[in-house]
C-alpha cells in the first residue's frame, strides 16, 4: 500500500498538496499538464477528490521533476502509462535515458565536490598556520 491508508481513500487537494509536498496551484498545473495517469473525480460540487494511487503516482512525479527530468519527458511517460500494457520497452527507454542524465550530473557534481574540498582544505591549513592572509589576493 502507498501513502493513503486505504486504496479507497479519497482526499482533497489540500490533503494530496500536503502529502506530496506540491502546492495545490502545482497539482491543478499538473492536471491541467496530462501528468496525472487517470482523471482526478469530483464531488458533486465539483471539488477534486484524490485516490492513494493518485498520491503515489505524483510522489515518482516530484522525483522525477526533482532530478531534472524535463516536462515534456514525464508529459511522455505519463501518457505511455495511461495507455496502459504493452509500451514498457518506451517507458524503461525514457526512464534509462533520465537515469544516465541523473549519474552524468551525479559525476559533475563530484568533481565539483573534490574541487571544493581541496580548497577548503587548503584555507584550513592555512589558516592553522597563521599564513592565511593574502591567499587569492587580487591586490597583492
Amino acid at each position: 500500500m502507498g501513502i493513503a491508508e486505504t486504496a479507497d481513500e479519497q482526499l482533497s487537494i489540500g490533503e494530496v498538496a500536503e502529502r506530496t509536498g506540491l502546492s495545490v496551484h502545482a497539482l491543478r498545473f499538473y492536471e491541467r499538464e496530462g501528468l496525472l495517469v487517470g482523471p482526478v473525480r469530483r464531488t458533486s460540487g465539483g471539488r477534486r477528490r484524490y485516490t492513494a494511487f493518485d498520491v503515489d503516482w505524483l510522489l515518482i512525479c516530484v522525483k522525477l521533476r526533482e532530478s531534472g527530468m524535463p516536462l515534456a519527458d514525464l508529459k511522455q511517460f505519463a501518457e505511455l502509462v495511461r495507455q496502459g500494457p504493452g509500451n514498457e520497452a518506451e517507458r524503461l527507454e525514457l526512464l534509462d535515458a533520465h537515469r544516465q542524465r541523473v549519474d552524468a550530473q551525479i559525476r559533475a557534481l563530484e568533481e565539483c565536490r573534490s574541487v571544493i574540498a581541496w580548497k577548503v582544505g587548503v584555507y584550513a591549513e592555512h589558516l592553522v598556520r597563521g599564513e592565511a592572509g593574502g591567499l587569492w589576493d587580487p591586490t597583492a
